[in-house]
């Protein structure tokens, strides 16, 4: 293979292969340095089933640009889904008639799971950038940020919310980790909050946090939704249960579908319409976010 910065152990036309027998595998320097020089290959991160990912390095595997490959020492699977995977001498595939999923992706947990809050919401760039993700976690842990950087573990400890406008941050709070993504007029924020089985994520507050939010600044659009996870906020390569919705806030006056309820928020600068879709319990509340997002993207004519 041609040697690289970042350190890939494998390069073929099709795939940069890096090996990470760790615990914990993060979004490093050189795993960046290895995405800035794949092109257009895949870059394909390696671990064995006892390596687990940091938020920010699971969110980049979940991307094209990026797989998660766990080697038991009896094949290969997808370490998000569990999907079996071969090497085909250029980069590990999915084997497309496996009709099941690896045995490894099914044992169990290896320590007790709590929940996940995630909140992704848009907003429009302003002067400070992170002043969003800093009253956010004010509201919602009673905390700022601790931390920020680009790479993992991060650089700089939290002194304001006046960042660099980087096309991708992260943050640390308080039991929390949050990712940013400026990309044109839009700024692109995924806040993850842990809680531990002993505590209930306030999702019947949700509302009002997002009002609280937009009050004094302003956002554009917010998915809340909930998911099994384990508290000190790092994904192992087995099945711990599906994501589920909370609701979902669109800019602007909205209606829904016929049997949706609305929630009026935010200042009337910058209003927003909040529905309600699930109470985080249960996956089959997907179905009514698809049938939201298809009416508010083509609203009826009158």
């Amino acid at each position: 293979m041609n040697e690289t910065r970042g350190g890939a152990d494998a390069l073929t036309p099709h795939s940069m292969v890096v090996l990470r027998d760790r615990p914990v595998v993060a979004l490093s320097p050189d795993l960046v340095e290895c995405l800035a020089e794949c092109g257009p290959r895949v870059l394909q991160i390696v671990t064995s089933p006892a390596g687990r990912l940091t938020i920010p390095l699971r969110t980049l595997a979940a991307s094209p640009k990026a797989n998660w490959v766990v080697a038991p020492g009896d094949g290969y699977y997808d370490g998000l889904t569990g999907h079996p995977m071969r090497w085909d001498g250029n980069a590990f595939t999915h084997i497309p008639d496996a009709t099941d999923y690896a045995p490894a992706y099914r044992t169990p947990p290896t320590s007790p799971l709590g929940s996940h809050l995630t909140l992704t919401f848009q907003a429009r760039p302003g002067e400070k950038p992170g002043a969003h993700i800093e009253h956010l976690l004010h509201l919602l842990t009673g905390r700022p940020p601790l931390g920020w950087g680009t790479t993992e573990p991060l650089e700089h400890p939290w002194k304001g919310p006046e960042l660099p406008r980087a096309q991708h941050l992260i943050l640390t709070g308080k039991s929390a980790i949050a990712t940013l993504n400026l990309s044109g007029e839009t700024e692109t924020t995924t806040l993850v909050v842990a809680y531990p089985p002993s505590t209930s994520p306030p999702i019947a507050d949700l509302p009002s946090l997002v009002d609280a939010l937009t009050a004094k600044t302003p956002i554009t659009a917010l998915m809340a939704q909930l998911s099994p996870g384990r508290p000190d906020l790092t994904v192992e390569p087995r099945w711990s249960g599906a994501s589920s919705p909370i609701g979902l806030a669109a800019s602007g006056a909205r209606t829904g579908p016929p049997g949706f309820t609305r929630q009026r928020l935010g200042p009337p600068s910058a209003p927003l319409t909040w529905f309600p879709l699930g109470d985080g319990r249960s996956p089959d509340y997907w179905h009514r976010h698809r049938q939201l997002l298809a009416h508010l993207n083509n609203p009826p004519r009158p």
